[in-house]
């Protein structure tokens, strides 16, 4: 089994402690979103996996060996971390035949993967000439060039289009599918929640979360259900019976549509029509519904407001965030 194992990893720069006795473990045969504030120590740990940086104490291994230890590396891991590597001045194709030749890997390797970026077209074109997207997409290809068991890249979806977007999301579920231990740092929770199937969450150097992406939002969201009826005090004294709080739901009628605080509306039905909407908190679609149909109410809409990635990332690092703008709304100190 081939994971990236981080055991008391700490790394320290002077008198500031970036990594603080940092444990985990990828798995293979999942996509490991990797989260944080600015500053939380995300890209310190990438580079301590990747051996450009010593770590001050602990370790960090991949398939229980240092990266300096591993013999034609990008056979054992493939990594982006800059976009902006790739020297200007020679044509994408070039770039890849040199990393190639230096990993003793076959040149037909390079035009596979030129493909599989989608970059064929372009491929003896000087890398200066490209944008930023297609810069990330030589940067993927880079990393897949070695067919490596481990993949680690840092915000790949930067200035993609929505095309890029859509292609980097199916290559790292296609690569979890295959076996392979995949991590991903981002900053977009929407992205992330579309992809990852795990979340190491850091803050100030420190884990504040290794779970599943699925429990780690309901252990911070609330669920709720959203309903709408003709009978609202009935339906309030329903739920009030068997211990639900419901509030009215000043918000816009209909169905479908992404809910307050973020929450997206899965599972509803009917939207239009007449009545109240009322918020239940903590509170299942299921279960809600069962009540109603059995007190023989008039229902007009029951969907769920799940929580978000956003919402639980948010609640999570409120207070860990190294840099944090004023709101406009806040007033200013004298």
């Amino acid at each position: 089994m081939t994971s990236i194992d981080v055991q008391e990893l700490t790394k320290e720069y002077g008198t500031t402690r970036a990594l603080d006795r940092l444990t985990f473990r990828v798995e293979p045969g999942r996509v490991t979103g990797f989260l944080g504030p600015n500053g939380a120590g995300k890209s310190t740990t990438m580079r301590l996996v990747l051996g450009l940086d010593r770590p001050t104490s602990g370790t960090a291994t991949v398939g229980g060996h240092p990266y300096a230890a591993l013999e034609d590396p990008l056979r054992h891991v493939g990594a982006l971390l800059d976009a902006q590597a790739a020297h200007g001045s020679r044509t994408a194709r070039d770039h890849l035949r040199v990393l190639a030749a230096s990993n003793r890997l076959p040149a037909t390797r390079v035009d596979e993967v030129l493909a599989e970026a989608g970059l064929t077209s372009v491929a003896r074109r000087r890398v200066r000439t490209y944008s930023l997207g297609m810069r990330q997409r030589l940067g993927v290809a880079a990393a897949l060039l070695g067919d490596p068991p481990v993949v680690l890249l840092d915000e790949p979806s930067n200035g993609l289009d929505p095309e890029g977007i859509i292609w980097i999301r199916e290559l790292l579920r296609r690569l979890a599918r295959e076996g392979r231990t995949v991590l991903v740092s981002s900053h977009l929770m929407h992205e992330t929640a579309s992809f990852a199937d795990h979340l190491v969450v850091l803050g100030r150097g420190r884990l504040l979360a290794d779970m599943a992406m699925r429990d780690f939002v309901e252990a911070r969201v609330d669920p709720r259900v959203r309903v709408r009826t003709t009978d609202g005090a009935a339906l309030r004294d329903l739920l009030a019976r068997h211990g639900y709080e419901a509030v009215r739901d000043e918000g816009e009628s209909g169905g479908g549509r992404e809910g307050r605080n973020g929450g997206r509306d899965e599972g509803g039905s009917g939207g239009g029509g007449e009545g109240e909407r009322w918020i239940v908190h903590h509170a299942r679609v299921v279960d809600i519904g069962r009540l109603v149909s059995g007190a023989g109410l008039p229902l007009l809409e029951l969907a769920a407001q799940e929580g978000t990635l956003e919402q639980a990332y948010l609640d999570l690092t409120a207070t860990e965030a190294e840099f944090a703008a004023q709101s406009p709304t806040q007033p200013q100190e004298a």
